[in-house]
């Protein structure tokens, strides 16, 4: 028997609504299975359960506000050969819930004849199901008021040359669908995975004083949403996956986010963040690191610059390159390895797949 809590999924959360139960009880759960939809000032996140078993009570009701670490219901221990049949639940987008409940309308007649019910039905014109801007600006203001009230920053830049990757990846791309071809953006997030493994003390956390170097390389990535702030969820266990399956996850996962469809451990699992700001046409990114994350990649935009190779002045693509390191843990020594193992991953591209 145990108890199933709302999660933090932030270090600047303190409280979330539960907005629907994918579950209900006596239903068998698995490790992973997405068991409630709940909304925060990062907008409506999917909750994982990380354990087997059988819902016996669920604790709290849909669209009520709760502290991080209440109880949200009890898990039984039960044998899989035993598991429940789960009768067919209605689906029920949790914007469409809140607005039906704004605006008094009864969703059970609604749900009679149909499987699901979404925002567009209780009121034509689209809606986010993000909360408003101004909760999510104070909760990234917190955050990084945190970071620079205790974290002593360390900065290091360099600049490097792109253009033996770019015509790799070109050459690459040439025989490839659309969909299948790779971005700069996903070959420079494959390569800041690469020179993690080579230097894992920027890979990790500062919890109580101790500094944990994080066997699963989770980068978060920051990702700009269409009505305005930025979360930066992360891609699960990187080291393990190739380049292509890298594209692949960075797609999806920039459509999950900008569509309200999160997974609670992509918000509360990086180990380590990436911020790319060169589509904007900016240089350089000096960034904030996230507590109690130990380090932050900024990438600038992908410029033509003068570059002298084997004595002689050429025009090359180049990129600059950022790290934001926590004094406590790492120091320059240990961002300069890792900038100079970024450059020669970016040199001998084939090495990125």
């Amino acid at each position: 028997m145990s108890t199933f809590v709302m999660p933090s999924l932030g270090a600047d959360m303190e409280s979330a609504v539960l907005m629907e139960w994918k579950i209900k009880e006596g239903d068998y759960v698995t490790k992973g299975q997405i068991v409630a939809e709940v909304e925060t000032s990062k907008g409506v996140i999917e909750v994982e359960i990380f354990e087997d078993g059988v819902v016996q009570k669920l604790l709290v009701e849909e669209e009520t506000e709760c502290a991080v670490g209440t109880p949200l219901a009890v898990i039984g221990e039960a044998n899989k050969e035993s598991e429940p049949e789960q009768s067919e639940r209605v689906k029920i987008s949790p914007a469409a819930r809140k607005k039906a409940k704004e605006l008094g309308l009864n969703l059970e007649e609604m749900a009679k004849d149909q499987k699901e019910i979404h925002l567009s039905q209780i009121k034509p014109k689209e809606q986010s199901s993000a909360m408003p801007l101004n909760e999510m600006r104070q909760a990234i203001a917190r955050a990084m008021s945190r970071s620079n009230a205790e974290i002593p920053h360390y900065y290091l830049s360099s600049e490097i040359n792109i253009s033996p990757a770019l015509e790799w990846l070109a050459k690459l791309n040439e025989n490839r669908t659309i969909q299948d071809r790779i971005l700069p953006a996903a070959l420079l997030i494959r390569a800041v995975v690469k020179a993690l493994i080579k230097v894992p003390e920027l890979n990790g956390f500062l919890k109580d004083n101790e500094h944990i170097v994080s066997k699963e390389i989770n980068p978060g990535i920051a990702i700009a949403l269409r009505k305005g702030g930025l979360i930066t969820p992360a891609l699960i266990n990187m080291g393990e996956k190739n380049l292509d399956v890298t594209m692949r996850e960075l797609s999806d996962l920039i459509f999950r986010t900008r569509s309200g469809k999160l997974k609670s451990s992509e918000l509360t699992e990086q180990t380590i963040t990436i911020t790319n700001l060169g589509d904007l046409g900016v240089k350089s990114v000096y960034g904030v690191i996230y507590p109690p994350q130990v380090a932050i990649i900024g990438f600038g935009k992908i410029t033509n610059s003068p570059w002298v190779e084997d004595d002689a002045l050429c025009v090359r693509k180049t990129v600059s390159v950022s790290i934001a390191g926590d004094h406590r843990t790492t120091d320059g020594r240990t961002g300069a390895q890792f900038l100079e193992e970024l450059n020669q991953l970016l040199q001998k591209p084939q090495e990125l797949l």
